[in-house]
């Protein structure tokens, strides 16, 4: 019996999915019927988990450069979901892939999942692609090194290469419930800042059009329309929930109250553009704000919904 989706035709194209956390499953449902599906997992109690969802898995570390071997073994598209390292200000991950791809066939196409923060704070102007980077945080100071060095070794060696920048990822299983319910504040509306989000499932899709139709070297804002400033967004999980609205705070107080972290987000306003998304993508959302999955989520009943994972 044939394992995964090796039962596929020897001509029919390899994809390698280098990370395979839960968008880049949603984007092996969308193309295991048409590709021979790749994926990288770092322990190989986690290969069978692939197996399942029709990905044939190879265990490597992309921390150990020795363990990539495999990687060269040709494809015709990349997909990039990894994230750099937590600290530094490089992407040494992402360094060692490209080094060892280029060790045997190089893929036609390479797609990264890059993120929103690279722009820094925008004073909550609506920005696109041509919007200089200034990176503010550490996190989106690494996330420039990898679209840089991406950039040059595709351009090099005559990659397709598309860098798609990403703000918050939302799902049923992926809101801020718990959140709400611990009532973390959230910044008064004098202070607040706009938030950009996008369905997992609209960027498992972005992914593959971006694989197939991006244009070389090419960012992409994934985004949807909304425009939603951080307390709304929050005060909206809340009321879906039937939970109480969180405190607002003035910027001095949140110094005090919000974890650094969260502060971060808090710091930084833009709204992102996404017409070249749907223009060269030709990306058709399937969620063009969150309120639809909210909105579903508070017909049904809300105790239910509190014991879904987040």
């Amino acid at each position: 019996m044939l394992e995964g989706n090796e039962g596929l035709a020897a001509n029919v194209l390899r994809v390698l999915m280098i990370g395979c956390g839960d968008v880049a499953l949603r984007v092996a449902s969308l193309l295991r019927d048409r590709v021979r599906l790749v994926g990288l997992v770092r322990r190989a109690q986690e290969a069978s988990r692939l197996r399942d969802r029709g990905i044939v898995p190879i265990v490597a570390d992309l921390d150990d450069f020795r363990t990539l071997a495999r990687l060269s073994a040709g494809a015709y598209a990349v997909l990039h979901f990894a994230p750099p390292p937590g600290e530094g200000r490089d992407d040494p991950r992402t360094q060692k892939l490209l080094a060892a791809l280029a060790k045997g066939s190089i893929p036609q196409r390479f797609v990264y999942i890059s993120t929103s923060g690279v722009y820094g704070d925008c004073a909550g102007a609506r920005i696109g692609e041509a919007r200089v980077r200034r990176p503010q945080t550490p996190r989106a100071k690494r996330r420039v090194a990898a679209e840089d060095r991406i950039r040059r070794w595709s351009a090099s060696r005559r990659v397709c290469a598309a860098i798609l920048r990403v703000p918050g990822i939302y799902a049923s299983t992926r809101l801020p419930v718990d959140r709400v319910r611990q009532q973390t504040p959230v910044l008064a509306a004098d202070d607040d800042v706009y938030t950009n989000h996008i369905h997992a499932d609209d960027l498992a899709r972005a992914t593959v059009a971006a694989m197939f139709r991006g244009l070389p070297n090419r960012a992409y804002n994934v985004s949807d329309d909304a425009e939603l400033k951080m307390g709304a967004w929050f005060d909206a999980v809340a009321d879906a929930f039937k939970l109480p609205r969180p405190p607002r705070v003035s910027r001095d107080e949140a110094e005090s109250r919000i974890a650094p972290l969260l502060l971060s987000f808090m710091s930084e306003s833009r709204r992102l553009s996404n017409s070249r998304m749907k223009r060269e993508l030709r990306v058709r959302l399937r969620h063009a704000t969150p309120q639809s999955l909210l909105d579903d989520i508070a017909r049904r009943d809300p105790r239910r919904q509190l014991a879904l994972p987040l």
